[in-house]
Formats: structure tokens, sequence, C-alpha cells
């Protein structure tokens, strides 16, 4: 293991690998709030590699891994054979649009860690496939994130399968309700740690704002990747159609750009993060579905063309750039409409944004506002000062009386 962590270049331990770890290796259950980026897959990935052995061909696996994205279970199976470099080990990865047949003929081989996503995990078991019953450690990473999608059920109906007499670490960016409920079901005393700072934004990220008007939103984004020529940009879209139409239009423009999104093939998907981890893609436009599986330490520019719903996602996303200590800047566009979402994400972070403007570009149209003296006014003259003529008076019909204008209804 020292070997391997010397090849990785994991020379000194982060906050998070120093508290967890330890504790880890005791068999104690720990409740683990950290961010992302602060290195906790591999507070995870050394405990396992250290507690499970090499099983025979076809054995069950003695360690599972859930999280939220298909990114996300690639990038923590990476983790583990790299630090599980050197020696005899199998780890097999499970999730959702990639033929299960592949997947049930790797675990049929054997393999000592599974990591997956847990609507294939529980596909999984119900086929016959997978078998708990040789667990020794359950990792729920990102469990707020797996929260929010919606994966309670499915947790909660894989966990009751494991054994009792399991080591279950649950790592989460923020302690919400939902996962203080779930840790206290289903661990056993856990020992809560939290490695967060006081303010939920680190500060080697740099973090602006542009007040922009809906419609020149893509024009400023433009702009500002001419000015800040990031070396690797994500541009956050709230929805798939949104980053389909923002990828089309700036793929005409620059190299180096594509797109991923829950919409896409899950082959499609692999080829667009392995060209972004090679450096082939510069600017990768993306939804908040994939952001938390996207870690890539050349990051430099986090852009939200789209503030995103909740002020914990506006973290997430920021937290792809900055990694391990590294500077980052952020920039987020805000209408006029979400002042008071820009206000909440700054209570959060406990961090007031600084305002941003790109010389010589209105981001926001001045326009004359429509008034009641505006109204009332005269009748306007044409640009030579003569009058306009007066409006001709409305023709009525025979009988007298205006004929009523009607408007159909659809």
């Amino acid at each position: 293991m020292l070997a391997s962590l010397e090849r990785a270049e994991y020379l000194t331990p982060t906050p998070v690998q120093a508290g967890l770890i330890p504790r880890a290796l005791a068999g104690i259950d720990v409740l683990g709030q950290a961010r992302t980026g602060t290195g906790k897959t591999a507070a995870f990935a050394v405990p396992i590699l250290e507690t499970v052995q090499r099983g025979k061909r076809g054995t069950a696996p003695q360690a599972l891994v859930l999280v939220p994205t298909r990114e996300l279970a690639v990038q923590v199976r990476d983790e583990i054979e790299k630090l599980a470099h050197g020696r005899r080990f199998s780890c097999v990865p499970v999730y959702g649009g990639k033929p299960i047949r592949a997947q049930i003929a790797k675990l049929q081989q054997g393999a000592e860690v599974i990591v997956g996503t847990p609507g294939r995990v529980l596909d999984l078991i119900g086929r016959g496939s997978l078998n708990l019953g040789s667990l020794k450690i359950v990792v729920l990473d990102e469990a707020d994130r797996m929260l929010d999608i919606g994966f309670r059920p499915d947790i909660e109906k894989i966990l009751r399968r494991c054994p009792q007499s399991r080591q279950t670490m649950l790592l989460s960016a923020t302690v919400a309700p939902g996962v203080q409920r779930l840790a206290q079901k289903y661990m056993r005393d856990p020992e809560i740690m939290d490695f967060s700072p006081k303010s939920m934004s680190v500060e080697t990220i740099e973090q602006f704002y542009f007040t922009v008007d809906h419609e020149r939103k893509y024009d400023l984004l433009v702009k500002l990747l001419e000015r800040e020529q990031p070396q690797q940009a994500i541009v956050f879209c709230r929805t798939k159609r949104g980053t389909d139409r923002v990828w089309r239009k700036l793929s005409k423009k620059l190299q180096g750009v594509d797109v991923i999104h829950g919409d896409l093939m899950q082959s499609a998907r692999d080829r667009v993060m392995k060209a972004f981890r090679a450096g082939d893609v510069r600017i990768l436009i993306a939804t908040d579905v994939v952001g938390r599986g996207i870690d890539v330490s050349s990051i430099s520019h986090i852009i939200n063309y789209d503030i995103p719903q909740s002020s914990d996602d506006y973290v997430h996303r920021v937290g792809r750039t900055g990694r391990m200590g590294r500077e980052g800047v952020a920039y987020t566009f805000v209408t006029t409409e979400e002042g008071s979402e820009l206000t909440r994400i700054e209570i959060l972070i406990n961090r007031l944004l600084k305002r941003d403007e790109i010389e010589g570009f209105n981001a926001v149209a001045t326009t004359v506002p429509y008034t009641a003296a505006a109204m009332t006014a005269g009748p306007a003259s044409d640009s030579a000062g003569t009058p306009a003529p007066p409006p001709a008076p409305k023709k009525t019909p025979p009988g007298g009386r205006p004929r009523k204008r009607h408007r159909r209804g659809l």
C-alpha cells in the first residue's frame, strides 16, 4: 500500500484522509462530511484495500461502494485500481447505460469490490447475479446527491440485504435531515467527522457574477471565453435541451467544445469524459446530473450559464475547479429576476460574489420605459420636425353602432 501511495504521488494525507483512514481501519462506522475534491475517494479506498482479501474465482464481493452517477462509478473504480497497483485484485463498476450481460459475466468471474449506482445494483440482486452475503464494508459516497436524485428507496433495499455485521461508511458534502435519518437507521453508533470548512467554498476559488439579460447570455459567454482563454472550462446549464443549444452554437465558433448530459448514450458519455481528461476537449457544456462525476485537476474555470436551482448545487459546481488546493475561478450569470437566488448562495457560502463586467459589452439592454406619460403624449413628429398626421376616424357601419371586434379563443 505504501508503494502504491508513493507511485500515485500521495505523499501527504489531506485532512479527510488523515482523519478517516485510522477510524475506518479500526472497523468503526463513520459519517464523514466533506466536499468533493478533498481526497475522500482515497480515504475510503485505502481501508477497503487493507480489509478485503484476495478471493477465489467466482467468490462474492467483500466491499460495495454506492455512487449517484455513472461517471463517478468509473472514477472511483479508477482510483481503487490505482491504489491496488501491484496486487491481484478485481474491482467491477456496474451502472445503467451499458449491457447488463457483460457486467454479469464479470461478476461471475469474481470481484472483491463492486462500485455501482443503486438502480443497477438492485437490478443485479434481483437477477440473482450479485450476492451481498459476504460484504465486510459498504460505502455510500455522495449520499446527499443520491437522496436528491431519488435513490433513497433503492439504497434502503440494498442496505437491508447486507450483513448486519458489516462496516458502513457514509460520505456526504452536506448532512441534511435525510442523510441523518439514513445514518441513524442503518449505521452502528457512527462516529461523525466534519471536514468541511465553515465557509462552504474554498478560498482558492475566485467567484464573480454578471448581471445579464436572458437573451444576451450566449453573447456574454462568447465574450467571457475570449477574455479568459481558459485552460479547461465547464459551462453548466440547467436543462439537457439548454446544454445542446449552447453546444451547437458554440462549437461553430470554437474548437474543442463538447457536451454531456443524462440523455446521451453511455458510450458517448464515456468518449466525452475520456477526451476531456486527455485535454482534447477544452470547453465542456454539462448539466448538474453529471457535474459531480467530473474530477479533472486541470479545470481552471467554471461558468454557471444558468444559476443552479439549489444553493448546494452551486457549491458542487464550483468545486469542480480548485481541486486539491489548486487555484480556480467561477463566473455566474444572473438575470434581473434571479437576485434573490444569488443572495441565498452568498448566505450559504458566507461570502459576497464580486460583480464583473466586460469592457465594451452591454450585458443588460437599456430600453426606454413604457410609462403613462408616453401613452398620454401628443402625436409624435417625424425626423424633419413635421407633426404626424392625426389618426383617421373610425368608420361606423350602417345602423350607427360600431362593430365589435372579438378575439377568437384557441
